[in-house]
């Protein structure tokens, strides 16, 4: 299983806890263990259920905090890297959040969960910048 699913805001689903897609489908335990998890870091305010914390991939009908899954829809690309105006402020922002949360994963998490963490969420730069293929280094 070496293929790499590169969300449109660059978050690598294949590396994220809660992805629960075919051939990647979690258990019960590890699904509570990710609950558990979200809440520690602060993504969550409570521990979740495992049906709330399992995730399947980005629609453009599911909830998205920043709208760039419906914004890449809309335009007809897979991610961010492929639109023109990449980086846009959207994307800034989804960036810039994301990136406030990794001192506190960094002070919590084991190693384990801090790496798969960061391969998750905290390299989203530059696995779209790979998508690309120009190896842009956007703000």
């Amino acid at each position: 299983m070496n293929e790499q699913i590169i969300a449109a805001c660059g978050n690598r689903c294949t590396a994220c806890p809660r992805y629960n897609a075919h051939p990647y489908e979690k258990t019960e335990s590890e699904l509570r263990q990710t609950a558990e998890l979200w809440m520690k870091i602060g993504y969550r305010d409570r521990i979740v259920s495992n049906e709330e914390i399992a995730c399947a991939g980005c629609r453009p009908e599911n909830w998205c905090r920043y709208r760039v899954v419906k914004c890449c829809a809309e335009k007809g690309i897979p991610t961010c890297a492929a639109c023109s105006l990449y980086p846009c402020d959207r994307v800034r922002e989804c960036f810039a959040v994301t990136q406030s949360f990794e001192p506190k994963c960094r002070e919590v998490c084991t190693e384990a969960e801090y790496t798969q963490l960061k391969r998750a969420f905290f390299e989203k730069k530059q696995n779209l910048a790979m998508l690309d293929g120009n190896n842009q280094n956007p703000e």
